[in-house]
């Protein structure tokens, strides 16, 4: 279904989830970390153009059957993305960093770290992409993630460059909790009639989804 219509330039727990949903709802297909399908190696592509972003990428193999995508990794790959794809429209979600950081910890980094001690998951290609893309590695390096100060200014850097590279005229910064009226008046598309905007993959909702995992 490529070409992209919408490029999402948010780091992941800022309402990406709800944002796809939103998406869908107006009636994109839209790539998100949980739309995987580790078959045919689009995984395995991401994680190449990551590690090798001088050689060429087939875009619309990746993206095949999607017009619009969100969170990783579509958002570590923001550049190229553009410019394989300049008529796409640019959604930036963010959030406040303190609770953005709080949130990564609480969520994905404890279902990521508990992924690499499962001998059965360990290293599937999915696992392996999010350790090596999210934050740069962040999450299969202690280290580096539990530095807080370094992490929120990494997630201020990365809004505010999103800021300064993409033209404002394709460009839609939305905080977390927005709803549908300035995304609908960017995308030039009617406000769904009695239809909420989603508010989906809250902390509470992966405790559902992980109940093995102890959550703070």
């Amino acid at each position: 279904m490529a070409p992209l219509k919408i490029i999402g330039a948010g780091y992941g727990r800022t309402g990406t989830d709800s944002l796809r949903t939103a998406l869908n709802i107006l009636g994109y297909t839209t790539h998100h970390m949980k739309s995987y399908n580790e078959e045919g190696g689009r995984t395995e592509m991401f994680t190449e153009a990551y590690e090798h972003p001088e050689k060429a990428v087939d875009w619309d193999f990746i993206y095949d059957g999607f017009d619009a995508a969100v969170d990783w990794p579509t958002c570590s790959f923001l550049e190229p993305l553009m410019q394989k794809y300049p008529d796409a429209k640019v959604i930036l979600t963010v959030r406040d960093p303190d609770s953005w950081y709080q949130s990564m910890r609480n969520t994905i980094f404890l279902i990521h770290s508990a992924s690499r001690r499962d001998p059965s998951r360990q290293n599937k290609p999915k696992v392996n992409m999010v350790g090596k893309i999210i934050l740069d590695g962040a999450f299969d390096n202690p280290d580096l993630f539990n530095d807080e100060v370094a992490l929120k200014a990494k997630f201020v850097e990365h809004n505010e460059r999103v800021k300064r590279i993409v033209p404002k005229e394709r460009l839609l910064v939305m905080q977390l909790g927005e709803g549908w009226d300035r995304l609908c008046d960017f995308l030039d598309v009617p406000v769904p009639s009695n239809v909420d905007y989603p508010n989906v993959n809250k902390t509470s909702d992966m405790r559902k989804r992980f109940p093995e995992l102890t959550f703070p």
